[in-house]
């Protein structure tokens, strides 16, 4: 288990747990939930924020951000 922040382009994970309850209310309804698959596409310019693809949902949010949430890679 590692946090989101930690993927490399390309890799994949599945989202295991939020370590904060204060997560914005639009990256839940935009499927950022446990048991959902999320893949880094890219980074921005001086690597934040990361664009990432979850549930089928392009989506860019801060590495501050994605440091609270915990992923299972997929191999």
């Amino acid at each position: 288990m590692k946090s989101l922040d930690k993927l490399i382009i390309g890799e994949k994970g599945i989202i295991i747990y939020f370590e904060t309850s204060e997560l914005p209310i639009k990256l839940i309804e935009m499927g950022c939930l446990p048991g959902n698959e999320v893949k880094l596409l890219q980074f921005a310019p001086f690597n934040d924020p990361m664009y990432l693809e979850l549930d089928g949902t392009h989506l860019a949010i801060r590495k501050a951000l994605a440091c609270k949430i915990l992923i299972d890679p997929i191999v």
